[in-house]
């Protein structure tokens, strides 16, 4: 079926009138009445009957344009859509970024980027969870990128591209009632001699803390384990045992001690995460662009943390 011929067919259906319907389609009477028939030919019934020098729509005719009218409707929809989609000005771009994201960076980053010129017509929407959530949302085709940790899944790991965007500093958080928070910054062994809680499995940060202990020779005493950092500030407010957690721009100071950790180990890098050989429309590249670019000068480079 020609979509053509379709376009051609609605006109005259409106006009019911050869002469005129070729005049505005801008074409010959003889092309109009040969899309015609090849569309009746293709159905099997006709659509248009003589009505004395004119021709009117038949019962089938009726019906046809109905269906017809809505198709092509529909397409005209889909193709404004897609031309939206690839507009680097206008679009819709879904993110999604681990709970300490949330706190500060990714706000900052779309605030700044909505101060960009021609952005007022790009829209987001947002969700949080845990790497591996939000990684396999994206694999899904649920999520256009993602800020997190590095995935943990090697299944996953083989069809994501990931590039380093900034780094979150790791701390020492102990209740006020701790010797330690007479200090500064703590050791990893200081801080392993106390009760530790700790990040379930299913945080991204998990792998992070292991490696961190691991290297250093040590064996953390965990107490209990969490994905939320919020349920870990808390439990160490109250003095149930002590923990190593991102930076938390939030945080109030005077709910926990934090302590910069010593021995060069208090990095905790953070990616983009992206499918991989996966079209981007030019909106989702461009902000893409925007936060590489805004991080390495503002974080990066100035050697500043997050």
């Amino acid at each position: 079926m020609n979509i053509r011929h379709l376009r051609f067919f609605v006109e005259l259906a409106k006009t019911e009138h050869m002469a005129k319907s070729a005049e505005k389609l801008g074409i010959s009477q003889p092309s109009l009445s040969y899309a015609i028939s090849s569309i009746e030919e293709e159905l099997g019934v006709p659509l248009f009957e003589k009505n004395g020098r004119n021709i009117r729509l038949t019962n089938y005719g009726k019906i046809y344009l109905e269906y017809v009218k809505s198709g092509l409707n529909d397409l005209d929809q889909g193709n404004e859509y897609i031309a939206e989609l690839l507009d680097i000005n206008r679009g819709h771009i879904r993110v999604g970024f681990t709970f300490t994201m949330g706190q500060d960076l990714i706000p900052q980053l779309i605030y700044e980027f909505k101060q960009e010129p021609d952005t007022e017509n790009i829209s987001f929407s947002f969700v949080q969870g845990t790497t591996e959530e939000l990684v396999e949302k994206l694999v899904n085709d649920d999520l256009d990128l993602v800020v997190s940790s590095a995935p943990n899944t090697p299944a996953l790991e083989e069809e994501v591209t990931i590039t380093h965007l900034v780094d979150q500093e790791m701390l020492a958080a102990v209740p006020f009632s701790n010797p330690l928070a007479k200090k500064d910054s703590v050791s990893l062994a200081e801080l392993a001699k106390y009760p530790l809680i700790y990040y379930s499995k299913e945080s991204g940060l998990r792998k992070r803390l292991d490696k961190m202990f691991q290297n250093a020779g040590l064996t953390p005493k965990i107490i209990m384990e969490t994905m939320e950092d919020h349920t870990i500030i808390g439990f160490v407010h109250w003095g149930y045992g002590v923990a190593v957690i991102p930076h938390l721009p939030q945080l109030d100071p005077k709910t926990v001690k934090l302590l910069h950790i010593e021995d060069n180990v208090g990095i905790h890098p953070i990616f983009i995460v992206k499918k991989a050989n996966h079209f981007l429309t030019p909106a989702v590249t461009r902000f893409e662009a925007f936060i590489l670019t805004y991080c390495r000068k503002h974080y990066n480079n100035e050697h500043k943390l997050v």
